[in-house]
């Protein structure tokens, strides 16, 4: 930006620009909780949104046109509508997202949801609805403006997109902005205290993520984890919350399960993240909060629905049935809220856990619904019949009719009162004489729960790191069996050795806590494998001495196996031979390509493991073409010296270096002609990966297809 407009637009932490106007602020892109950028940065929330050309970020994993809490700000508390700036092809799209935010779904059939022979009535969730709507229509919210021929006009300002897709704002005919047109999302959270030593998972707690709501500017927006047999299921994540957790020193990999209540942006912003990473995540919900939350993020990424649900594995929710995950009971019901939304209640071994999610559970409410015949009498039963009786009950509050009003739950018996942990509420609104609890975010704070020990607790661990491990989870059950036979458990120490340069090779490692370095010449960065990751396989199966040292780079627990029974395990299985071809190709050389490439940089150590395994030496090529444009790819190659043209109807458009893929990975895996040719005029050595090596890897890892499609199109000019 020139410097006579710098002072004129301000760069928002979260991402996103800020740009003061005569006509008021303007904001140029909306990545989600850059409201509470703009509450401290102006003391204001704008009224005018400008959305950037792409709406969704698959680098990050989030949409940059969320604009839902702003318009709730301006409409319910300003009294204001909010103008959305956009293109005339996002119209349709952000006007559709916007009305699945706020008034939920259009036609869905609730009574699908539950299990026939589980219940005695369904309630009339969209009587409900309507009821929180109160006539409300979404263009008394928000008005849209329309971009004609790349400019639009308002109260005096014209905002202009530029041939390079950047902005100009200008008042009077002079310029008072220039704005980029890529908006960038970064990555903003507290985290509390990190941990000294990596966190390992309780038989059973309770994690916050965040105690507020979406409104407040001072704290993380809720969300929390609950642990279950030493594994942990996300409820509701907030944005971040991967990056949260290693900032805390905990490992993500520990997660692998969602549920998720409902479709507001404060409530599913951060599950569309974490079902990006690493495997294939298990989501738990209704058919209906389901069906919203696909639709939602179809219209925003503009990726079709039927790929969407590729990316993880659903768990239909019955209302009426159980759900069991991690060995624990859940009982989902329907709470009372805008849109559909579940809470539940949770049994695991002699305890019980309730979650309201975003529910009013004011019995003033309760009877005015009723009386007015919004509700059943059966409803009205269901909704005064809350779980109180368990043992701890983690309670939403906040401003009604959406929330609890905190003076009726602070108005509850003490004794029930002791067993209440409030939460979506900002801590100046929490009431000073109370016997309630006010939800405290961060690891140090974590409720752990003095539960009885499972049966098969110790076997339950080492199954699940069985089950984690990509190359193990396909095979028979007998091998699972004989897995806990052979498995034993070992602990090192901070700054101790594991393993030493030039040693035999005695022994395979599984890591279940902590993390282990890999001390090896020509590395350019620590090499560093945390849980679920595994070493010292090469040495084993190669027959040859260890090749690096090994050190605990933390307190670490480990599940070793003897060489013969580690060699007895493989014998004749597909594991077998990805061990031996990793133990040819991996080197510090594989390593630092990995370092080398943006697309490589986002995946976890388990996912580069992987992908060393199905490298091949390609070796070196002088001169030709290795994809030609309109041919099927039948491979992606990794640049490990040289340099490859990449041309498109026989220009060249970009030259790529060491590390760069060759191939676009995702006509690959739809089985897609090249887009370009790829050329080399000099000698070139490559790596090679196979279509069916690569699709494999890619169909265990879905949420990488969109990440690394988005990087390709970045290492073009």
């Amino acid at each position: 930006m020139s410097d006579p407009c710098i002072k004129n637009c301000m760069e928002l932490p979260r991402g996103g620009y800020l740009v003061k106007t005569p006509a008021g602020y303007v904001q140029f892109g909306s990545p989600p909780e850059t409201i509470k950028d703009t509450m401290i940065a102006v003391s204001a929330v704008p009224e005018i949104f400008v959305l950037p050309e792409k709406l969704f970020n698959w680098e990050k994993g989030i949409s940059i046109a969320e604009v839902e809490f702003p318009l709730y700000y301006n409409y319910f508390i300003q009294g204001k509508r909010t103008v959305i700036i956009c293109r005339e092809n996002q119209f349709k799209n952000i006007k559709a997202v916007i009305e699945e935010s706020v008034f939920g779904p259009e036609f869905f059939d609730i009574s699908t949801d539950y299990n026939n022979h589980g219940v005695s009535f369904v309630p009339d969730i969209k009587a409900e609805m309507n009821f929180f709507r109160k006539g409300n229509k979404l263009f008394n919210m928000l008005r849209f403006g329309i971009f004609k021929d790349g400019h639009f006009k308002y109260k005096g300002i014209k905002i202009s997109i530029a041939d390079s897709g950047d902005y100009q704002v200008f008042f009077n005919d002079e310029l008072l902005a220039s704005v980029p047109g890529e908006i960038d999302c970064k990555i903003t959270y507290k985290i509390g205290q990190r941990l000294k030593e990596p966190f390992t998972p309780p038989l059973f707690g309770v994690t916050c993520l965040g105690p507020s709501h979406g409104f407040d500017p001072q704290e993380n927006t809720s969300g929390f984890i609950i642990w279950l047999n030493h594994q942990g299921i996300m409820v509701d994540p907030p944005v971040n919350s991967t990056e949260w957790l290693e900032a805390s020193n905990v490992s993500a990999k520990f997660i692998d399960s969602i549920i998720l209540t409902h479709c507001h942006a404060d409530h599913d912003a951060g599950t569309f993240q974490k079902i990006l990473e690493e495997g294939k995540i298990t989501v738990y919900t209704t058919e209906t909060v389901m069906n919203s939350f696909l639709r939602k993020y179809s219209l925003l990424s503009g990726v079709a629905i039927d790929y969407l649900k590729k990316l993880f594995y659903f768990h239909p929710v019955k209302i009426g049935s159980p759900v069991y995950i991690n060995g624990a009971r859940f009982d989902m019901f329907y709470t009372l809220h805008s849109i559909p939304t579940i809470g539940f209640k949770m049994e695991f071994q002699n305890k019980t856990f309730v979650y309201s999610s975003d529910h009013n559970n004011s019995p003033q409410l309760h009877e005015e619904l009723f009386s007015s015949g919004v509700i059943s009498r059966e409803r009205y039963d269901e909704l005064r019949n809350f779980p109180w009786h368990a043992d701890v009950i983690y309670h939403e509050s906040g401003v009604p009719p959406l929330h609890t009003p905190i003076s009726y739950l602070n108005s509850l018996p003490e004794e029930l009162q002791d067993r209440i942990v409030i939460y979506h509420i900002a801590k100046k609104d929490f009431p000073e004489k109370t016997n309630l609890t006010l939800a405290k975010f961060g690891m140090e704070n974590t409720l752990y729960f003095d539960t009885l020990s499972p049966k098969y607790e110790e076997p339950y661990q080492i199954l699940s790191v069985f089950s984690r491990i990509d190359f193990l989870e396909d095979l028979p059950v007998r091998k699972a069996q004989e897995f806990l036979d052979i498995v034993e458990v070992k602990k090192f120490s901070k700054s101790q050795k594991i393993i030493s340069k030039g040693s035999y090779g005695d022994e395979f490692h599984i890591i279940y806590s902590g993390n282990i370095m890999v001390d090896s010449e020509g590395l350019k960065s620590d090499k560093i494998y945390g849980p679920y990751d595994y070493f010292g396989e090469v040495a084993i199966v190669t027959d040859s001495m260890r090749a690096a040292d090994v050190y605990a780079a933390t307190d670490v627990v480990l599940f070793s196996i003897k060489r013969d029974k580690f060699l007895n395990f493989i014998a004749n299985t597909e594991f077998e031979k990805i061990l031996k071809k990793l133990a040819v190709i991996r080197s510090p050389e594989t390593w630092n390509l990995f370092l080398s490439n943006p697309s490589f940089r986002s995946c976890t150590s388990g996912q580069k493991t992987w992908l060393e395994s199905i490298f091949r030496d390609y070796g070196e090529i002088d001169c030709g073409t290795i994809i030609e444009q309109g041919s099927p790819i039948q491979s992606i190659y990794i640049i490990r010296s040289g340099e490859v043209d990449l041309q498109e109807d026989g220009k060249v458009i970009h030259t790529l270096t060491k590390g760069c893929f060759v191939g676009e990975i995702e006509k690959l895996y739809e089985d897609n002609i090249s887009s370009f040719s790829y050329t080399v005029k000099n000698p070139t050595e490559l790596f090679e990966i196979k279509a069916d090596d690569m699709k494999y890897f890619l169909d265990k890892n879905p949420g990488l297809i969109m990440k690394l499609k988005y990087n390709f199109m970045r290492q073009r000019p």
